[in-house]
């Protein structure tokens, strides 16, 4: 996307508080002019300092004391227009990070498994915050800075046309240099953003992995690639920091240029004593006006430095915003038909064109199976399994559950038609209450204590310091891998969905602990359809139907007698198991 096209999507974002931008620039205004008063009241009392012993100390009270009222006033307005760019900055961000949170549960999941999670936070953080900084910048200095310029131009034009012309003349030099220096970092914070994305993904990698790191003595190339990444940010960092910093240097040299051509040109009005000279008083005027007038291109110059990061930042979340989402659901889109029946026609898929996985797999399950999906490491079990649940669409073929296409079907519905257990648990931080009625948030307390009875997470639960009031997270040491998987199955045993599937659903649970799970697994799966993973193929042998599956393909099925009599693949893979037992 354009420079000018992020920046104009940036700011439409202020559109919904565009009434603030009225009680702003009105403040900003009043606060301006009579910050730019004061000069002319300090002046004005000077030429009432006429001489040694001839002090007018009437006048100059008169006029500290409107001095006083006019710094009263510029700094209530000045609080007025800070606290409007402050909501209307602060409501826009928030908006923009609610529409990265919400297009984050749009997008397809082949998005989220693809990108670094480091850097999808880091643009929901670190970005955000930027762009955050940078329209602040905007909106309280480049609105003063303008009003200020204006209105020195104005006064000093008043006071003396020709010494004011030449302030007017030498200022295009401040806005060459700065345009010349803008251009050169807008690059570099261009590339420091997205080399900060990586840092952050880098890192969360690392940090969530620890313990891996640490088992297979990864920490010096751990670090090495940290410090490679953190490296080739601190000289982007640098370069567009140095590039940041000539700009007010430079801006503050032709500034002094500025006022000593005031002074210049000012004391020779004096010193002339022509009619239309200025006085005394005026000259310190003047140069008051000469310093403020110059003042506002150094802080406009920095605010374009400001917005260069947030421009850099704010591309990379329209980048994140602009993904294609899922697919849309058919409008209207038919309801759910949780009867259990599911079939696969032709069904082909592939996470990548080169890289073909799954083709032509044919399935016709009936209401209440229990189908085991069995087969070596990276034949598709899972993938049918996401196919299923919609996590990823069909290329070719189609799936019915019910006699519908999952395609015409709310995703919400389909997906609330199956409880789902993973190989990978997922604790929230909250506690084990909250956990085990995740799905089911209105649960009562007893059917929360059935549902753990059930599963065998009652024992553990009554042991911890506040019970089922334990605040408990996926990274905390309160509960074992075991424990964790536990929670998760009671998660779904609370739910009670029409449809089960298990993936590896007892992988992280002791031998006697499983015997009781699939006890309660058996009590949950009555009457329900249910889809099985797994690598132990003696937690399978009273599934009804045994899909076996390899590259991709279903080359065989049926029970578990019945395949073992073929002396076939899957009679190969059981056998395999008890190899080397004595």
């Amino acid at each position: 996307m354009k420079k000018k096209g992020v920046t104009m999507r940036l700011f439409g974002y202020t559109k919904p508080f565009a009434y603030l931008l009225v009680p702003a620039f009105i403040s900003a205004v009043a606060s301006v002019l009579l910050s730019l008063y004061v000069p002319i009241l300090v002046g004005r009392g000077i030429d009432y300092i006429i001489g040694k012993g001839n002090v007018d100390f009437t006048m100059i009270k008169y006029y500290v004391i409107r001095i006083f009222i006019a710094v009263v006033l510029s700094s209530l307005f000045s609080w007025i227009m800070s606290f409007c760019t402050y909501k209307i900055t602060f409501r826009a961000v928030s908006d923009m990070r609610n529409e990265l949170y919400a297009k984050f549960n749009r997008l397809p999941l082949g998005y989220i498994d693809s990108t670094p999670h480091g850097d999808l936070i880091g643009r929901m953080s670190a970005d955000i915050e930027l762009i955050s900084d940078g329209m602040l910048q905007c909106f309280s200095q480049f609105l003063t800075g303008i009003v200020t310029i204006v209105g020195t131009i104005i006064f000093m034009l008043r006071i003396n046309v020709s010494v004011a012309l030449v302030v007017i003349l030498i200022t295009p030099l401040s806005l060459f240099a700065a345009a010349f220096i803008t251009k050169l970092c807008r690059d570099k914070f261009k590339e420091q953003s997205a080399v900060r994305g990586e840092l952050t993904g880098c890192a969360e990698e690392f940090i969530g992995g620890q313990k891996v790191v640490k088992a297979f003595a990864y920490e010096k190339r751990a670090q090495e690639k940290f410090v490679e990444i953190n490296g080739r940010l601190y000289k982007c960092g640098v370069l567009a920091q140095f590039y940041s910093a000539l700009t007010n240097p430079t801006t503050r040299f032709v500034n002094g240029i500025v006022y000593a051509a005031a002074g210049i040109f000012g004391a020779v009005s004096v010193i002339s004593g022509a009619a239309g000279a200025m006085s005394v008083g005026q000259i310190a005027t003047f140069l008051s006006y000469a310093n403020q007038y110059t003042k506002p291109f150094n802080e406009i110059t920095g605010v374009i430095t400001e917005l260069q990061s947030a421009i850099a930042s704010a591309a990379r979340v329209f980048a994140v915003l602009d993904e294609p989402e899922e697919i849309p659901e058919k409008d209207p889109a038919a309801p759910a038909n949780a009867d259990g029946r599911v079939e696969m026609e032709n069904v082909s898929f592939s996470y990548k064109p080169e890289q073909k996985l799954l083709e032509n797999v044919n399935l016709n399950i009936k209401s209440g199976q229990r189908i085991a999906i069995v087969g070596p490491t990276g034949c598709g079990k899972t993938t049918l399994i996401n196919l299923l649940m919609r996590f990823y669409d069909v290329k070719d073929g189609s799936i019915k559950v019910g006699g519908t296409d999952i395609r015409g079907m709310k995703r919400h519905d389909l997906r609330s038609s199956f409880g789902m257990v993973l190989q990978d648990t997922w604790i929230f931080t909250g506690t084990i209450r909250e956990n085990i009625a995740y799905g089911r948030p209105d649960a009562t307390d007893e059917e929360i204590l059935a549902a753990a009875k059930l599963c065998h997470c009652h024992s553990f639960i009554r042991r911890l310091p506040k019970g089922y009031d334990t605040v408990v997270s996926e990274d905390s040491g309160t509960l074992s891998q075991g424990q964790k998987q536990l929670l998760c199955i009671a998660r779904i045993a609370l739910t009670d969905p029409p449809m089960l599937i298990l993936d590896e659903a007892t992988s992280s649970i002791d031998t006697r602990t499983e015997l009781k799970i699939q006890s309660a697994f058996a009590k949950l799966m009555k009457g329900k359809t249910s889809f099985i993973i797994a690598h132990r193929l003696s937690t399978i042998k009273d599934a009804d139907v045994i899909l076996v599956m390899k590259d991709g393909n279903i080359i065989e099925q049926g029970d578990h007698n019945s395949l073992l009599d073929k002396g076939g693949f899957y009679a190969q893979l059981y056998n395999s198991q008890f190899i080397g037992e004595s």
